[in-house]
């Protein structure tokens, strides 16, 4: 926090050079309006059938690709009844709202996730999911485990770092 009277002398030099008097509010604005490391991130999945991805809010735009049901995207901005999302490679689309689900899915991005029974590198396997695999999450990460459902029933706990959706 700027002292106040800092903030008298900064601001009686900054009246004499007009292009300071614009730019210093928003310098001095600026840390304050930065996101926080507290926040939140917002995960959801396509869902419950595939949904079209568009370039912008709107059913005249451009379409860019059809997601599969169950893949999970980043809420990135929500504008009505449209969503921005990001896909785990990183890419920005538009999506309807009404065709989120808030089912949480998670997809391995490591070559193979190894599941095992219990959040222990030791502990038996429980199963396996290549690269692309979708897994539903049963628990929040702990301790760098996440405990996930595989489609066939079987549950474990996998690595955090081999899978993107949490």
């Amino acid at each position: 926090m700027v002292a106040p009277h800092v903030c008298h002398l900064i601001a009686a030099s900054v009246t004499s050079r007009p292009l300071l008097r614009w730019v210093l509010p928003f310098v001095v604005l600026s840390p304050a309006m930065l996101p926080t490391a507290a926040q939140a991130v917002d995960f959801r999945s396509v869902g419950p059938g595939p949904a079209v991805m568009y370039d912008a809010p709107g059913l005249r735009s451009k379409k860019m690709f059809i997601a599969p049901a169950g893949m999970p995207v980043e809420l990135v901005l929500s504008n009505g009844d449209w969503s921005r999302v990001r896909d785990a490679a990183g890419e920005l689309a538009w999506i309807e709202n009404k065709q989120l689900s808030n089912k949480r899915m998670l997809v391995v991005e490591a070559p193979q996730a190894v599941a095992r029974t219990s959040a222990s590198d030791s502990a038996p396997v429980a199963f396996s999911a290549g690269k692309g695999v979708l897994l539903e999450l049963a628990e929040p990460v702990s301790s760098g485990w996440i405990k996930v459902r595989h489609r066939d029933g079987d549950t474990g706990y996998v690595k955090a770092a081999d899978v993107w959706g949490e």
